[in-house]
């Protein structure tokens, strides 16, 4: 099952390199990894997307609450969240096909970044589904080039 962690951690050197050697360092395997700064001044925020069952989370959990540097890990399964991904594509787009393409963009909601006469760089963000929904769909055009940010998410508001 695909788990997202949030990870709130101190932004000080070294902190990614441990967070992703206990990761290497028991055979886990990170599908997507994201940080940035956050509004507290020396503390940033980890988004990792991982595959495992409850087992192995709760062991991966367990393991990031014992590094020093770690201030807090949710793991977004356990919550109903926000996840966002953004993807440009590169796709071959002549203009037999171009129509055909643009409509494909509409339904998605996308954005046309950059055109040339053969091709079309598209930005797209959605959840993984979508993501992944668009690359199946555009696929048979002929993607050229795909630039990935990986997931990014936030615990939903408390809803009344």
């Amino acid at each position: 099952m695909r788990h997202t962690l949030s990870v709130t951690v101190e932004n000080e050197p070294g902190v990614l390199s441990r967070v992703v050697g206990l990761f290497s360092g028991r055979g886990f395997n990170i599908e997507s990894l994201n940080v940035a700064p956050t509004l507290e001044e020396g503390v940033s925020q980890m988004t990792i997307t991982t595959l495992g069952d409850e087992q192995i989370m709760e062991q991966i959990v367990k393991q990031l609450r014992k590094l020093v540097t770690v201030i807090k890990v949710v793991d977004m399964a356990e919550h109903k969240a926000v996840e966002r991904e953004m993807i440009i594509l590169k796709v071959n787009a002549e203009d037999a096909k171009r129509a055909e393409i643009l409509r494909i963009v509409d339904i998605f909601r996308c954005k046309v970044v950059d055109v040339s006469p053969d091709e079309l760089s598209i930005e797209v963000t959605g959840d993984h589904g979508k993501i992944e929904a668009l690359i199946n769909m555009l696929t048979r055009f002929g993607i050229k080039e795909v630039a990935r940010t990986g997931t990014v998410a936030m615990k939903r508001a408390l809803q009344v």
